[in-house]
């Protein structure tokens, strides 16, 4: 199997864009005949609600992206049905020729890490996602067992190095004499893709670096050049086209642009659509976040 950076490479390179869809069902939010007959208040039609909604975007976003990312948190909500609900859009996104990114966050040290990499990567993980989000703050040791389990299914992992929330920078602000922490950790990424980096020039450990920082995430480019970039904070978080620029390689590689609820719940917000054609409204949303890509970073060389 390729490294799970070929991979990335490959499946941007077949839709010619780096829009990443996230899956962040919330059922208040869910359009209408989705929650038509079904109980805010039980966890299996919450879980139904979320499976029908998730496959029914990924049916129409299919053709024009390389991945989807689900969080998880939405579907751990909705307890035992919501994990099964979870696994059944992994599943389903695989099928239609997607990359799934596990939205966890996923920390520990030891064999409770090699655990919760084998849990979500493992060769026989109950959801088999192709990479999952991770928290570097426990040290190398808790990154360690996430890049082994990784690596040897093909495999990815992206570190959070400089997120896109306000308070971010609370922890990940601060320096010493050799530059902020997210330079430190930032470097560490680098470091583990330095014997991983294969075909497409980038690895199979990746970072996640916010689109509400574009200063940094220029310079972080330049630190992590082997790294792919899982950009969030695009659209309901304010990060425009033009302030993920910084993240692309100069053939419009290196990145992939989260939009979460810009996407899934463009029914919402759009006049011209509304609960019935909610679908009709994520393609129209996932078709202008393409073009406006397209029209302001190096993704237009794609």
């Amino acid at each position: 199997m390729d490294a799970f950076g070929d991979q990335l490479a490959t499946a941007v390179r077949r839709c010619k864009s780096p829009t990443l869809v996230g899956l962040d069902p919330r059922f208040d939010n869910l359009p209408a005949p989705l929650k038509f007959g079904r109980d805010s208040r039980k966890r299996a039609d919450v879980a139904a609600a979320f499976e029908t909604f998730c496959k029914g975007v990924i049916d129409v976003v299919a053709p024009r992206v390389a991945a989807v990312k689900p969080q998880a948190a939405f579907f751990e909500q909705a307890g035992v049905p919501g994990m099964a609900a979870l696994a059944a859009t992994i599943a389903y996104a695989r099928e239609k020729g997607l990359l799934v990114i596990v939205d966890g966050k996923r920390n520990d040290i030891g064999s409770t890490a090699a655990a919760y990499a084998d849990a979500y990567l493992g060769a026989e993980s109950a959801w088999r996602a192709d990479a999952l989000t991770v928290s570097p703050y426990l040290g190398d040791d808790s990154v360690a067992p996430f890049v082994k389990v990784a690596t040897a299914r093909g495999a990815g992992i992206f570190v959070l190095v400089k997120t896109s929330n306000p308070g971010g920078g609370l922890f990940q602000d601060v320096a010493d004499r050799e530059g902020p922490l997210y330079r430190h950790v930032a470097r560490h990424v680098e470091a583990l893709n330095g014997d991983r980096a294969s075909g497409s020039r980038f690895g199979s450990v990746g970072a996640v670096v916010g689109a509400t920082y574009p200063e940094q995430l220029a310079e972080l480019r330049g630190v992590m050049p082997h790294a792919w970039f899982l950009v969030p904070g695009y659209g309901a978080q304010g990060g425009s086209a033009a302030d993920v620029g910084g993240a692309f390689d100069a053939d419009g590689l290196g990145a992939i642009v989260n939009n979460s609820r810009g996407i899934i719940f463009a029914h919402a917000k759009d006049d011209r659509f509304g609960d019935d054609r909610w679908q009709d409204a994520v393609d129209a949303a996932t078709q202008e976040m393409i073009a406006s890509l397209r029209d302001n970073t190096p993704a237009g060389r794609l």
